[in-house]
């Protein structure tokens, strides 16, 4: 396991459990968040759980590396979806950077797993 896997682990999931438990929650930026994009509060939510099971994932994965790439492939897929959603309702780069720059780091993160694992 090297130091860069181990803490873009821990970054990101700090990330995904702060976002996750926001969705959760329904704090109103979410609230707001759900309704822009056309989403229920409880299919927010669904995703904010989703959020928190990647982040708990990636936590494992720093013991267990196939469960962390597991996580982390779940997580950019969801990220994938994130940014198809935002260009679908016509947000411009300002609203769906962070799911790009996220979905970045998690796939560097995949990669030094899948490195580690050599």
């Amino acid at each position: 396991m090297s130091v860069a896997s181990v803490v873009l682990a821990l970054v990101l999931a700090v990330f995904f459990a702060a976002l996750g438990v926001a969705k959760v929650l329904a704090v109103p930026f979410m609230r707001e968040r759900a309704a822009h994009v056309g989403y229920t509060v409880t299919a927010y939510r669904a995703i904010g759980s989703a959020e928190i099971a990647g982040a708990l994932g990636l936590l494992l994965g720093i013991g267990c590396w196939p469960l962390g790439v597991a996580a982390g492939i779940g997580l950019v897929l969801l990220l994938a979806g994130a940014v198809v959603v935002h260009v679908r309702m016509g947000d411009g780069v300002r609203e769906f950077t962070p799911a790009i720059v996220s979905c970045v780091l998690t796939v560097a993160y995949v990669v030094t797993q899948f490195g580690a694992a050599r």
